[in-house]
């Protein structure tokens, strides 16, 4: 084999895993149970198979053409379609649905009481926000607006007004800085900002206008001005900031909604190819990508997915435990579950406040049946309270797990502890791009298998290449780049205002014929490492880049960190790449434990043998580091960058916006001291 051939795949050494089956009192009141749908979902039968997605929706006009692929690979979706996004999520429902709790907002304060939001209170709400944002901001229907909201209700609220005007919305995670923010602005071009005074996290009310003026600030740096900032107090009546508002710019919108009391806004029917929203990406390398979402073809596959893959009946009571802040939020706590009259949780603040039994408490007083968080969240569940949803008395019949490969022995504590080894669970892989999942084990029709994300969902058809084109063959333990094959009605259209950039990352690698409109010559290119399974099962290894290459083998960073929790008293790890005068580059192991074991060269041994009796000497750490605790974001996120800076000894940078910035000294002098 040529060197450069050598480089187009690498080996997995990651062992297979034994399936688990759904109850059968799961399937028996599952959404879908049958294995033919995968038939009726085939390419043969592609692109006329999506009609079932939009179906879900209620149309003010029929679309007449399914799939346009004349701007390819700017794919256009149910063309001719009109409908409404809110109009969707809320007025179809009223009929039957009026008296039903849409949102349950729990506050991070276990003191202040749960608030029960129906539809006709949503309905009502939303109206009378959009009426605000048409006749006092004078929003109208192609206009950007940003929003930097927290969890709370008002963030869903503001979404739904946006789209009953056909504003687009463009909401930016709450944690991230003011210029952040700013930038977003700039690139949007919003000239009207929503925000709030003020929310809580740790138990600490925190000051959230001062980045309102600081992301003014910064758009206004960059050319782009701010006309109206618009502030939902997080008390109605008592303005929680220190930061003052700025006269002629800013307004309360308490203070506002008051003339529009009882105010009702037609939805604005827009054609299905327009945009619902921006969502832009966290700009980790280059600048935030403004992922640019649909309305018919967003809605339908959030529907979709929302009902088979989530299992979502309307009685149901479903706690996505992300933020809105990011995709997960937008389609699997707004627009999916409120399609589908579902009742959705928003919870304002930390899972683990005041104490690791809370998630618990609250499923268990809401009657929680559909739990749906990340492996982050879940790992540091895990070692917050590993014992503690034994306490509590709630049940789950599903459960959700996405935004990162789930470490085997992690995914087993989820289904045994969490789910009390009654529960389905859907290890889904998709990403910001992509709108909905891509592959996942349909819950009522396949068996889960831990670490593996399963097939490629309805109507999805994945393919795993190597660097040359070439499909790796399934059950070889070699892992490739994962692509598909087909346009589905969830992807996003192209960046904002960067068409180049959409098709040089998303679809130039692969591309058969850049002047084609056929699809098939365009797959498209996830970015993500993966393994085709002998069953048809995906096992996701993670980011193309997330590979260390040890003496001319390439590592999954992935891999080497289920190796390592493996040790029972192991509760996260995460791996980076040191450089290395005789091998080139080695991995260093960062490790963190569970509650009551503490730190040993003994039990360092015992993580880097484990590493080696799993996957082999070669993957054996160069270091193996026990701190207190990771660097990590604000969502959770452990920031390997930082890590590899300080094995590296290279300078960290800014580390101000990070949930925990004080370990990254600590870390710091652990390793370099």
């Amino acid at each position: 084999m040529t060197e450069k051939n050598a480089a187009a795949y690498y080996d997995v050494h990651w062992q297979e895993e034994g399936y688990y089956y759904p109850p059968p009192d799961f399937v028996g009141q599952a959404n879908c149970t049958d294995p033919s749908i995968y038939q009726r979902f085939s390419l043969e039968n592609f692109p006329e198979c999506f009609r079932e997605f939009a179906d879900l929706l209620h149309w003010d006009q029929y679309w007449h053409t399914i799939l346009d692929t004349s701007d390819a690979p700017c794919w256009k979706w149910f063309v001719g379609g009109r409908l409404n996004a809110s109009y969707n999520c809320l007025d179809r429902h009223l009929d039957a649905y009026k008296n039903k709790t849409a949102i349950h907002f729990v506050p991070e304060l276990e003191e202040e009481p749960i608030l029960h939001i129906t539809y006709q209170e949503l309905y009502r709400r939303v109206n009378e926000t959009a009426a605000l944002l048409r006749d006092f901001a004078g929003l109208k229907a192609g206009d950007r607006v940003t929003l930097h909201l927290p969890m709370t209700p008002e963030l869903p609220i503001t979404m739904l007004a946006c789209a009953r005007l056909g504003v687009i919305h463009s909401e930016v995670f709450a944690g991230f800085s003011g210029k952040a923010c700013g930038d977003r602005i700039q690139d949007s071009g919003s000239e009207v900002l929503i925000t709030m005074d003020g929310y809580y996290r740790s138990g600490k009310m925190l000051d959230h206008k001062e980045k309102a003026d600081e992301a003014v600030e910064a758009a206004a740096r960059q050319g782009q001005e701010v006309k109206k900032v618009l502030i939902w107090r997080r008390y109605p009546g008592r303005y929680s900031s220190p930061t003052p508002l700025v006269e002629g710019r800013d307004f309360c919108m308490d203070e506002q909604l008051p003339a529009y009391r009882g105010r009702i806004i037609a939805p604005v029917s827009l054609p299905a190819e327009d945009i619902l929203f921006l969502m832009y990406t966290s700009g980790s390398t280059g600048s935030p990508k403004g992922c640019q979402h649909s309305i018919g073809g967003y809605l339908s596959y959030v529907s979709w997915m929302s009902k088979y893959v989530q299992d979502i009946h309307p009685e149901d009571v479903y706690w996505c435990m992300a933020d809105i802040g990011w995709i997960t939020g937008h389609s699997f706590i707004v627009y999916g579950p409120l399609a589908l009259a579902a009742s959705t949780v928003v919870y304002e603040g930390v899972p683990t406040y005041p104490d690791p039994g809370r998630p618990w408490r609250v499923a268990e007083e809401l009657d929680v049946n559909i739990f749906h968080t990340s492996p982050t969240a879940i790992r540091g569940l895990r070692k917050a309270g590993g014992d503690e949803p034994k306490k509590y008395n709630f049940k789950f019949k599903h459960m959700t797990t996405v935004g990162e490969p789930i470490e085997p022995e992690v995914w087993r504590w989820y289904y045994h502890v969490v789910g009390k080894a009654g529960a389905v669970i859907v290890d889904t892989w998709w990403q910001t791009e992509t709108g909905g999942f891509l592959c996942s084990t349909l819950p009522g029709v396949n068996p889960m298998k831990p670490g593996s994300a399963g097939p490629g969902l309805p109507g999805i058809h994945p393919v795993i290449l190597d660097d040359e084109g070439r499909e790796i063959p399934a059950g070889e333990g070699r892992a490739g780049n994962i692509c598909i094959k087909n346009p589905w009605p969830g992807a996003f259209q192209t960046i904002w205002k960067n068409r180049e950039r959409y098709v040089k990352t998303y679809y130039e690698k692969y591309c058969k014929d850049p002047k084609s409109t056929d699809w098939r010559d365009w797959p498209y290119l996830a970015g993500d490492a993966a393994v085709p399974e002998e069953d048809g099962y995906v096992r996701i290894l993670g980011r193309i880049d997330d590979v260390i290459n040890v003496a001319g083998h390439r590592l999954g960073t992935k891999e080497i960190e289920s190796a390592a929790l493996r040790v029972e008293e192991v509760a996260e790890a995460a791996v980076v790449s040191v450089h290395d005068e005789v091998k080139g580059i080695i991995p260093d192991l960062y490790v963190s434990l569970k509650p009551g074991h503490d730190p040993s060269e003994e039990l360092a041994g015992k993580v880097s043998e484990t590493v080696s009796d799993v996957l082999g000497k070669i993957a054996r750490p160069g270091h193996v580091y026990i701190v207190d605790d990771m660097p990590k974001t604000r969502s959770g996120k452990i920031m390997r960058r930082i890590l590899a800076s300080i094995s590296n000894y290279n300078t960290v940078g800014d580390v101000t916006t990070l949930a925990n910035p004080h370990i990254v000294e600590e870390i710091r002098k652990q390793v370099q001291d």
